[in-house]
């Protein structure tokens, strides 16, 4: 009986405890974000800080579509793509996408609304600004 009793008790103190727990999540959203190549309808990056993924959205105006549609016909006006992220001090950048010699990333900073993009080429490392967003919003969702 005894016993019983202690597991019984071990049992509402688990629930209980683990019922108080609530997880934060911290997502941030770059939006009306420019370009310094091409023009769009809409250009957002979306980063879950929780999950450790950006999606981005986006949308080419005419000309931008055309001008990629000309050399590739998989090209679609709208598209949306998910890259995973992780965060280092105050930036947040996406994984490397290319090979071990030259690769590249997405760069965020936290508390700029700039994105930029980082190569790498044989270690030697150069970051060119790639967009100016004018919203950039910051979510915290509690669940």
């Amino acid at each position: 009986m005894k016993k019983n009793n202690s597991t019984i008790y071990f049992t509402l103190i688990f629930f209980f405890l683990f019922g108080l727990t609530k997880s934060y999540s911290e997502i941030i959203v770059f939006s009306k974000c420019d370009h310094k190549e091409d023009s769009f309808l809409k250009n957002e990056y979306i980063l879950d800080l929780n999950e450790l993924t950006m999606t981005r959205n986006y949308v080419y105006n005419e000309k931008t579509y055309q001008k990629y549609r000309i050399t590739d016909l998989s090209v679609k006006k709208s598209n949306t793509y998910v890259r995973n992220i992780y965060q280092e001090d105050k930036k947040i950048l996406t994984l490397k996408h290319g090979y071990p010699q030259f690769y590249t990333q997405i760069l965020f900073e936290k508390d700029k609304q700039d994105i930029f993009i980082k190569a790498v080429l044989n270690d030697v490392e150069s970051i060119s600004k790639i967009s100016t967003c004018k919203k950039k919003e910051k979510f915290d969702r509690q669940s």
